[in-house]
């Protein structure tokens, strides 16, 4: 592209990040008394928090996300994929219900699986992963591994800014990789307008935290997010896809075994994941926002090195860098502070 070029596309980002973040922002601004009469999370002893706290201010987020995409995309011709909007309104829609009622489990679950299935399932036959397996065999696993990821989104926004800290990072390195070409235009938009629709939210959750995501957000953030890793490893490069959430990953993942293990009611809510056991150990919640932030810079910078290396060795040197450093930080969170 030529200087001019770069510089339209350039103000055309800027401007989707902003106006994303406005809405967000003055969105969750105006329903805060909304939900705080109808959709308060009080405390509990699996809680972080220590005062009752509305919740749903994702339908902002959500609504910002959607409503950029969408206009960016109808401007620049870039058509969003009809089934991934509808999946997105309808998980939350889930999401919302779940906030206010409380689904029973295996409601929630197929209900995420036939978004997550909608998505998938209408992708393009030539978007592949592994050409060797069969296609059926390998878009139901892409659906298992998707309610997986939309899950444990929601499972890790327990902490004020923790959501944040996540899809910050992860979504500008997809909007690097779109602009170096090596991602989808539509996943560049979705990625985009997410990420200024997170920054929009931040002054509102930061701590103490004056609302929360809810259910309705976190659960379409994962579906969004999942989506646009899926379209980057679809490209070519599930390494990167795996590098950008590894913390949320491994974090979520170790969590879920260990609980199977020892026969705990795994899809029940605690206080053990790694981030929670760091509050427990003596950090602060601004010490475990900041730590996961810069890992997912460092996990970012991988991402980056091993799309535009295009080596074997360094995509592997890079993978065992990324392990390296989620294991550090894991360590540290699950070992007391010294006072």
């Amino acid at each position: 592209m030529s200087s001019a070029t770069d510089a339209l596309a350039g103000a055309a980002v800027l401007l989707a990040v902003a106006i994303a973040a406005l809405i967000s922002a003055l969105v969750t601004w105006t329903s805060r008394p909304l939900l705080q009469r109808y959709a308060l999370a009080r405390p509990n002893a699996r809680s972080s928090h220590r005062i009752p706290t509305p919740q749903g201010a994702g339908i902002a987020v959500i609504a910002a996300t959607l409503i950029v995409a969408s206009l960016w995309g109808a401007s620049a011709n870039v058509a969003i994929p009809p089934a991934l909007v509808a999946a997105t309104v309808v998980i939350a829609l889930v999401g919302f219900a779940d906030d206010i009622v409380s689904l029973p489990v295996l409601v929630r679950l197929v209900l995420q699986a036939a978004c997550v299935g909608a998505v998938v399932f209408t992708a393009p036959e030539a978007a592949r992963i592994v050409p060797a397996l069969p296609l059926p065999l390998e878009r139901a696993l892409i659906v298992l591994a998707g309610v997986w990821f939309v899950n444990l989104v929601n499972f890790m926004d327990g902490l004020d800014l923790m959501t944040v800290a996540e899809v910050v990072p992860v979504t500008a390195a997809l909007l690097l990789l779109g602009w170096l070409g090596d991602l989808s235009w539509p996943a560049v938009l979705i990625a985009t307008a997410l990420g200024g629709a997170m920054l929009g939210f931040a002054p509102f959750n930061r701590p103490v935290a004056k609302v929360f995501l809810g259910d309705v957000g976190s659960l379409p953030i994962g579906l969004l997010l999942g989506w646009c890793l899926l379209e980057l490893a679809w490209h070519g490069q599930p390494a990167a896809a795996l590098l950008l959430p590894a913390y949320y990953l491994a974090d979520s993942t170790i969590t879920l075994f260990r609980r199977i293990i020892r026969r705990e009611p795994f899809w029940s809510a605690h206080r053990t994941h790694f981030y929670q056991r760091a509050t427990d150990n003596g950090f602060t919640v601004p010490q475990v926002i900041g730590e996961v932030f810069a890992l997912n810079l460092v996990l970012a910078m991988l991402a980056i090195v091993t799309v535009r290396a295009g080596s074997m060795a360094i995509i592997v040197a890079s993978l065992v860098a990324g392990a390296v450093a989620v294991g550090f930080v894991l360590r540290r969170f699950s070992r007391l502070q010294a006072s």
